[in-house]
């Protein structure tokens, strides 16, 4: 897959670069932001080991790694990825995407699961995209619900986490047929 950038009202996703490292560790360092997620990437290093690894994935057209960034300050407040590409099957999931607290419950979650899905259907031709999240990540399934994903259901044990404990997900998909221009329309209007 070739680098991405993407524009939106408030965002502009584009893909991961490693120097960009830095500044996402920054902002990984708040806590609260790994709260619904199987590892602790606060600590120094550790999320810039992640992301050397998607990188690698990268390369490989596995995974397409982005940062989200802030159109009005032009900084860096998050991350997210295209995983399990399967180009075979015309499919991929979404996910890993996080946002510096500051970001949250303004619509750029929705905002950039929205541009990612234009990308998916109307560029890429994909048949289906799936979206997953922490069962109990409520905003997060919020946003996701907002794109028209529909539920597909929890799927029980489907990850550890790196305290040793069971984590649910709520799994979501969307496809070819279902995707509507006017959800895009509405968050880049």
């Amino acid at each position: 897959m070739k680098d991405v950038f993407l524009t939106g009202n408030n965002i502009i996703i584009r893909t991961l670069k490693t120097n960009d490292f830095e500044e996402l560790e920054k902002l990984a360092s708040d806590e609260k932001i790994w709260q619904h997620y199987i590892m602790d990437y606060s600590k120094p290093g550790k999320l810039a080991n992640a992301l050397n690894e998607a990188l690698i994935e990268f390369e490989a057209d596995r995974q397409h790694p982005f940062v989200i960034i802030h159109k009005q300050t032009s900084k860096i407040i998050g991350s997210t990825r295209f995983l399990d590409i399967q180009h075979k099957h015309k499919k991929l999931e979404i996910g890993w995407t996080w946002l510096h607290s500051d970001f949250r419950n303004t619509g750029i979650n929705t905002e950039c699961k929205t541009l990612l899905l234009n990308y998916c259907f109307d560029i890429l031709k994909l048949k289906s995209v799936q979206l997953k999240t922490d069962e109990l990540n409520i905003r997060s399934r919020k946003a996701i619900e907002k794109t028209g994903a529909k539920f597909e259901g929890i799927i029980r044990n489907d990850m550890i986490r790196e305290n040793g404990t069971s984590r649910n997900s709520a799994s979501y998909s969307i496809i070819a047929k279902e995707w509507n221009k006017e959800n895009f329309e509405y968050y880049n209007s």
